[in-house]
């Protein structure tokens, strides 16, 4: 009997249009466009401007877009999973008003949090419950809108961070096409190093908290840095061995956007050209849940099916892990 696995047959992608350069921030924060693209790659990222706009703006829109490209009927989608650290609210999960603003009044839905590792942790869920059987159509949503927690006055965060995000759906198949395996980490000891210091249950908002500008994220670069490129490129070269690839096996490496040295220290560690690194950090920055569907979004036209590819994270939590897929069809 040939096993089910659950194969991506759409993806689809959603920036705002507002770009914030690294030329305006230099009128912010004393920075420089020339340190900003040395130390992280990065030299623009996507502001979501407006009232009463969340994540959930995001997510509607590029499955909006999924289920157009992909024909298919919103009723007919029995689950969605949203990853994102920036919910509309901290109740109704923005997955919810992501259902509703796409007319997919048949599923249910509720939302991850595992930062940037978020989609990772999402995607992996998602294909469970197509492997099961329990269901045929499923969407995965990556999405953040980062400027709502970034502190602008913060030099060492404000340059990182955008907003955007992107959708997969997630469908059977008994081809040797489909998400193949997944290993997901984490470790609570990190939190001190990537967090957000108040506006949860052990520190609720107060005029306090909001004058001490403790509702930002916080980060502590240098740690959070020597982390990621460690475990982050561990966790890649783990997956490809116990799956038994080697690097010429690989069509492409999909890592998280947080930085460009540490995309490198991953590429570097699996023994990875940079001809096969998704690679748009330098347009949107650390879109948080949001970078692993941007990236493959952006590079859809140039994946074949049966392209063996990794998917890499590493997030506040501390979270991280990795994805061995294989693409499910040909550029149309």
């Amino acid at each position: 009997m040939k096993k089910t696995r659950a194969v991506i047959t759409g993806v689809h992608g959603w920036v705002p249009d507002y770009v914030l350069t690294n030329r305006e921030l230099e009128t912010m924060v004393d920075t420089n466009d020339e340190w900003i693209v040395t130390r992280t790659g990065i030299k623009e990222r996507r502001i979501l401007k407006g009232e009463n706009k969340g994540t959930s703006v995001i997510g509607i829109n590029a499955v909006k877009g999924l289920l157009e490209k992909t024909n298919t009927n919103p009723e007919d989608i029995e689950l969605i999973i949203c990853a994102t650290v920036t919910p509309d609210m901290p109740f109704p999960a923005t997955a919810n008003i992501i259902a509703d603003g796409v007319g997919a009044t048949k599923s249910y839905s509720f939302d991850i949090s595992a930062a940037c590792s978020g989609f990772l942790y999402a995607l992996t869920m998602g294909s469970q419950f197509i492997e099961t059987g329990m269901h045929k159509k499923v969407i995965v949503v990556g999405a953040d809108k980062m400027s709502a927690i970034i502190d602008y006055q913060d030099r060492a965060t404000c340059i990182i961070f955008g907003d955007g995000g992107g959708a997969v759906l997630l469908e059977p198949t008994e081809e040797e096409v489909g998400v193949m395996d997944s290993l997901l980490l984490s470790d609570g000891s990190g939190a001190p190093y990537l967090h957000m210091k108040a506006g949860g249950s052990r520190k609720p908002a107060t005029a306090e908290t909001v004058a001490a500008r403790e509702h930002y994220a916080y980060q502590e670069g240098s740690t959070v840095f020597k982390f990621a490129v460690t475990n982050m490129a561990e966790v890649s070269a783990q997956i490809m061995d116990r799956n038994q690839l080697v690097a010429d096996d690989i069509a492409w490496l999909v890592p998280h956007q947080a930085n460009k040295r540490i995309i490198d220290a991953t590429a570097n560690r699996m023994g990875i050209g940079p001809e096969k690194v998704m690679l748009n950090i330098e347009r949107y920055g650390n879109t948080t849940a949001g970078t692993l569907p941007l990236c493959l979004w952006d590079y859809e036209s140039q994946l074949k099916k049966g392209d063996n590819i990794i998917l890499a994270a590493f997030g506040g939590g501390f979270t991280w892990g990795s994805i061995y897929l294989k693409w499910g069809y040909d550029p149309k």
